[in-house]
């Protein structure tokens, strides 16, 4: 008796495990795009639009600008866009814009080399080299300084960046995906955002419609906030009155989903009752105008803050208009040589970052 192998039969195995294989991977990327669209929540057509964008420009690696009024979820659709892709076991780093001082910009984004400043100490990382290989998120991209955006524009036109006090450029393997809550296209005609930069960012736009706008997602927005805070404070969910609901439907929203979301987490904690009624809400208004009696900063003080700021968008639109040039700059803006290099010096420029 024969105790060959029959080599078919192994073939027939080594086919099986392979078509196993094949189908585990694409039920896995059918449940994470599942799961990825989930979270984008509502039955509105704006809504419906938005998760079959977001469904098809996932697995291409294209940059996405994606705008929309402030507490829109667009951070939610940012992240739904890199789980769904390629890059999703890899880092999605968010970057709040509007929250770094333009002093600390540069080190936050890039990192330092030691010995680039004074208490640099050791070299560190920064938030480009955190995101490596996966989705750098930029919201309030508009909030940033002319000076900052030749910074974005080399990374984004070369995929490269420099330390702080390096002397070298290192790759940066990312996806970037930018959010706004401003108008791009008025500020570029404004001259208060590069429009080579808009361009980059703008392969692939988004829109994120208001809250009053889609007025049919607020009670399924209601029941999930409902459901999702009444299981993380421990208590029993519940019921929103047909009057309630009505006025929720009637409101303006100018916060919102993040408004709704922190009227029902309060309603949740706050109302005695198991059935919260119209009357329970309470809507925040926000002052339209400063108090009268604000206290104003000294004279000299504003003063100085002006000019400062006017001094250095200058410069940087100067010297980016001149590709840092400084023979052609200081005749181009009336002044010697010398006072503009001190100008640039007190603004801590340099027209080496401008010859791009």
């Amino acid at each position: 008796m024969s105790h060959h192998r029959n080599p078919e039969r192994k073939n027939d195995n080594l086919v099986s495990e392979s078509d196993f294989r094949a189908e585990r991977e694409s039920a896995k990327k059918a449940l994470k795009r599942e799961l990825g669209l989930q979270k984008i929540l509502g039955r509105s057509k704006g809504v419906q639009e938005l998760r079959e964008k977001i469904d098809r420009i996932s697995s291409c690696d294209v940059n996405v600008l994606i705008s929309g009024e402030s507490g829109t979820g667009k951070e939610l659709a940012a992240r739904a866009i890199h789980y769904l892709s390629s890059r999703a076991d890899k880092p999605f780093v968010p970057v709040n814009c509007g929250a770094i001082p333009e002093n600390l910009f540069e080190n936050e984004l890039f990192g330092h080399v030691k010995g680039a400043f004074t208490d640099a100490k050791f070299p560190q990382s920064g938030l480009v080299k955190e995101a490596e290989g996966g989705t750098l998120f930029l919201d309030e991209i508009g909030a940033v300084s002319p000076y900052i955006q030749i910074k974005f524009l080399r990374l984004l036109q070369d995929n490269e960046y420099r330390p702080l006090g390096g002397s070298t450029y290192h790759k940066a393997n990312i996806r970037i995906i930018a959010a706004t809550n401003q108008d791009l296209p008025s500020l570029v005609n404004r001259g208060a955002f590069r429009e080579d930069l808009f361009y980059r960012l703008d392969i692939i736009s988004i829109h994120i419609p208001p809250l009053r706008e889609r007025i049919e997602d607020i009670p399924i927005l209601v029941e999930h906030f409902m459901n999702q805070y009444s299981k993380e404070f421990c208590m029993e969910s519940k019921e929103v009155s047909h009057d309630t609901m009505k006025t929720f439907i009637g409101y303006s929203w100018p916060g919102n989903i993040r408004e709704l979301e922190n009227q029902i987490q309060q309603l949740l904690v706050m109302c005695p009752s198991e059935l919260i009624c119209a009357e329970d809400v309470q809507f925040s208004s926000l002052p339209e105008e400063q108090e009268e009696n604000q206290e104003f900063e000294h004279f000299q003080t504003a003063k100085k803050r002006v000019v400062d700021d006017f001094e250095k968008t200058y410069l940087t639109q100067l010297l980016t208009e001149h590709k840092g040039n400084m023979v052609i700059a200081a005749n181009a803006a009336g002044k010697s040589r010398t006072a503009l290099w001190n100008l640039l010096k007190r603004h801590n420029l340099s027209p080496k970052e401008f010859r791009i």
